[in-house]
């Protein structure tokens, strides 16, 4: 199998960007004019400090923007619903641990509500919920588990990256977090034979949703930094029509036994490491996932991610979904039909980076958080 290409619309960087502007993909909002009746801003965040999120909050409550639910921005797409100059959408994909911390307690200050695009495979359990500075800001009416330091509640040095399920339960019971699905697992796929690098020391650094997965669930595993010397190929998105590759033969746990017996982390400071690495990858024996293979692994992302939500909230709400990275393709889309989810954020060439009246239910777009500034309203940054 050669070496597979990331398609381009699968990636970001500076030269997307520069393409994106050029070729009018940006509302017109952002460049000074007015939102206009058929246009629904919505921006995303991720892990968010209080210094980085505070002030964009505050300009929307001072300007008086209200944030909409999902399913408003469905009514909105199918023409159902003309939600007004001042509405937008907050969405903090994954569902990190500064949603239950920081964001939380802010949206309630300021009177306003996330949509949470949580990743049901990652999220662990717990006896207890996290301690927050204001533990009346996310004490919705009858929400236990919710107090400066409840029993149980984990410690900061060991707490998980992302909420957890009391965490999520208490954000969604709350109404402060329209909870909807992110996948089962956010994961990466490889699908090349190439070998492109090693796990070495600096993997650390890599962002933990970055780490391929090895396994899909239930045996949910991914490569972390633990797995010094394991060999890494081209990565896509699992919902992209990019096609599995694993190996027989065991390239991994040979490569990663290896290094263990020659130092540890101490093997890299050796000249020409990586020569004594690669004989041990070249007898795998590379396995291509059939296309019936791929449509049920991306059918599960999608359906048992949405079960896993609805049944760990105990809900019917999760009918909407963002897809990791913004990626999608045919089966994907087909999947989502199938699966019946009523809206999906995805990016694709065309297009504008908002929602607007009449776009496809499952290419919806949205923009960075710092756009924020660039809304109508007193104290506008157009270029911030």
């Amino acid at each position: 199998m050669q070496h597979e290409k990331i398609p381009f619309n699968e990636r970001g960087g500076r030269l997307r960007g520069y393409l994106d502007a050029l070729s009018g993909r940006f509302p017109r909002f952002v460049f000074g004019g007015r939102i206009g009746d058929d246009v629904l801003p919505v921006f995303h965040f991720h892990d968010e400090s209080a210094t980085a999120l505070e002030p964009k909050l505050r300009y929307l409550a001072e300007n008086g923007y209200q944030a909409v639910t999902s399913d408003e921005i469905g009514d909105f797409v199918a023409g159902r619903l003309a939600p007004g100059p001042r509405r937008v959408g907050l969405c903090f994909d994954d569902a990190w641990s500064s949603l239950w911390t920081v964001a939380a307690p802010l949206l309630r200050r300021y009177g306003l509500r996330a949509i949470v695009y949580a990743i049901p495979g990652r999220i662990e359990d717990s006896a207890g919920c996290r301690p927050v500075e204001n533990a009346d800001d996310v004490r919705g009416a009858g929400v236990p588990g919710v107090s400066h330091r409840g029993a149980g509640a984990p410690g900061v040095s060991n707490a998980p990256p992302l909420v957890t399920w009391p965490e999520l339960r208490a954000l969604h019971a709350s109404g402060i977090a329209d909870v909807q699905c992110h996948t089962v697992s956010h994961s990466k796929i490889f699908c090349s034979t190439d070998v492109l690098g090693f796990v070495t020391p600096d993997y650390e650094a890599t962002p933990l949703l970055n780490r391929p997965q090895l396994a899909a669930a239930p045996a949910l595993r991914f490569v972390t930094p633990a797995d010094l010397g394991a060999p890494l190929y081209t990565m896509r998105s699992r919902m992209s029509d990019g096609r599995r590759v694993t190996f027989a033969g065991g390239p991994h746990e040979r490569c990663v036994e290896y290094v263990a017996r020659s130092g540890g982390a101490d093997f890299f400071n050796r000249p020409g490491w990586a020569s004594e690495l690669e004989p041990l990858t070249r007898d795998a024996r590379p396995e291509v996932e059939s296309e019936d293979a791929q449509r049920a692994a991306i059918e599960d992302e999608l359906d048992r991610g949405r079960s896993l939500l609805n049944d760990g909230l105990r809900t019917t709400s999760v009918n909407h979904i963002c897809l990791p990275w913004g990626v999608s393709g045919t089966q994907t889309v087909r999947a989502l039909e199938r699966v019946g989810y009523r809206t999906a954020f995805a990016n694709r060439i065309r297009g504008v980076h908002a929602v607007r009246r009449g776009d496809h239910p499952y290419w919806l777009k949205r923009l960075p958080n710092k756009y924020i500034f660039h809304l109508p309203g007193r104290g506008r940054r157009l270029w911030r």
